[in-house]
């Protein structure tokens, strides 16, 4: 054990003098292994960064839920027009109840129906503020955050009362800060709302439920102002664990053409959207700029090894006479192919961490302009250092294999 750190410690030792004496020819050389390193650890990165955003923002649209609406996501039925889509009749309340009331395999159903208006307390108005009117069931299918006061009641669903639920934006634009909203009497539309709770800020999101800038408000008192027959509303429904998605949109399928009473010649005129929907696309496009990735990392990797073997021959060529003295003293050859493939290893790994200090730098700067921040994750980093010690071990091996088989005495007559 001892003598292994000894070599460990002599390795890096001679890889640190190299790199101190030969700061610019050592550096260029390992210009190649930090470029490659910055490639693949920063294409890693970003696409694990991306990948966990959409994630959390998939995860507000509900996991094992279904959207039903008038249009597919994804791509659609080329022998079906995009007017045909828009033709179809619009989801309704009554649709979600019944669904709710004859589903075995859902646990929870909303509605959600949509209306614009302007907000205004005492002089403040804020414009094109979009309604929520959803049921009750809202909720506990979709992730809504309360940060100050409290979400509507079932009393409220059921009464249809002008109680409300403000997104954060809204209630920084109004009252100057989200915390004094709550009680606040404001006029919405025609109407008048009294404001029960405030939302958690979200930030930016791609998920399409971006609730800062909305108010949520009982399904009956929306319907006071909208017609769901131009409200663009839609079901979600929320399939039991047990249940496969596929089953469970067979059966809402069966039961919303019975309710639409659509002839069995006849095609749904309503789509089942869940996110696999949009999983598999995101999945491939992923694969694809990871495999570019690789493919510009591996040649800058291929150059980069190239110079490190070249820095190792030097080294070899230079250092003959102390390969030969230490052969003299009785040192083996594994133990000097040891010590040159670890000293080469090392070198790989300083050009890996220069890599690595790029790539940090680089996500300081692209996470104050991406909406969602960029982490190196730690299995990354790991990958990243066996990339390099890989490497390292492959480029010495044959001036290592060289040293190693040297002839003492012919080795201390060089100079």
């Amino acid at each position: 054990m001892f003598k292994l750190l000894k070599i460990l410690w002599n390795s890096f030792r001679m890889a640190m003098l190299e790199l101190k004496v030969h700061k610019l020819r050592t550096l260029l050389s390992l210009f190649g292994i930090a470029i490659g390193i910055f490639c693949i650890i920063g294409v890693l990165a970003t696409i694990s960064s991306l990948e966990h955003y959409i994630k959390s923002n998939i995860e507000k649209l509900g996991r094992n839920t279904i959207y039903i609406q008038k249009i597919p996501w994804g791509p659609h039925d080329e022998n079906t027009p995009w007017w045909k889509y828009q033709k179809r009749p619009e989801l309704t309340s009554f649709e979600g109840k019944e669904l709710k009331k004859r589903s075995k395999l859902v646990s929870n159903v909303a509605y959600s129906m949509f209306y614009t208006s302007n907000v205004s307390y005492g002089n403040v108005e804020v414009n094109n503020i979009q309604w929520a009117g959803v049921t009750e069931d809202f909720d506990k299918i979709l992730s809504v955050e309360v940060e100050y006061g409290r979400y509507l009641s079932s009393a409220e669903f059921e009464r249809g009362t002008n109680s409300v639920v403000i997104g954060y934006t809204v209630a920084t634009d109004l009252f100057g800060s989200a915390e004094y909203a709550v009680g606040k009497l404001i006029s919405i539309g025609k109407k008048k709302g009294i404001i029960v709770g405030t939302l958690k800020e979200q930030g930016s999101s791609i998920d399409g439920w971006q609730f800062d800038d909305k108010i949520i408000v009982p399904h009956l008192f929306c319907k006071q102002v909208a017609d769901e027959k131009y409200a663009g509303g839609f079901i979600i429904a929320k399939a039991n664990e047990s249940y496969a998605v596929e089953d469970v949109k067979d059966e809402l399928t069966s039961i919303l053409r019975t309710i639409r009473k659509v002839s069995p010649t006849e095609e749904n005129n309503f789509a089942l959207n869940d996110i696999s929907a949009t999983a598999d696309p995101l999945k491939a496009f992923f694969s694809q700029v990871t495999i570019g990735g690789w493919a510009i990392a591996g040649l800058s990797l291929i150059v980069g090894a190239f110079g490190v073997a070249n820095i190792m021959f030097v080294t070899v060529r230079e250092r003959t006479s102390q390969i030969g003295l230490k052969k003299a003293l009785g040192a083996k050859s594994r133990t000097i192919l040891t010590e040159f493939l670890l000293e080469s290893a090392f070198l790989c790994v300083v050009g890996g961490l220069i890599g690595l200090l790029m790539v940090w730098l680089l996500t300081l700067f692209i996470s104050s302009v991406l909406p969602f921040p960029i982490f190196i994750a730690p299995n990354i980093i790991l990958l990243a250092f066996n990339i390099c010690v890989v490497l390292g071990v492959l480029s010495g091996i044959i001036p290592a294999s060289i040293a190693a088989k040297m002839n003492p005495v012919v080795a201390i007559r060089s100079k």
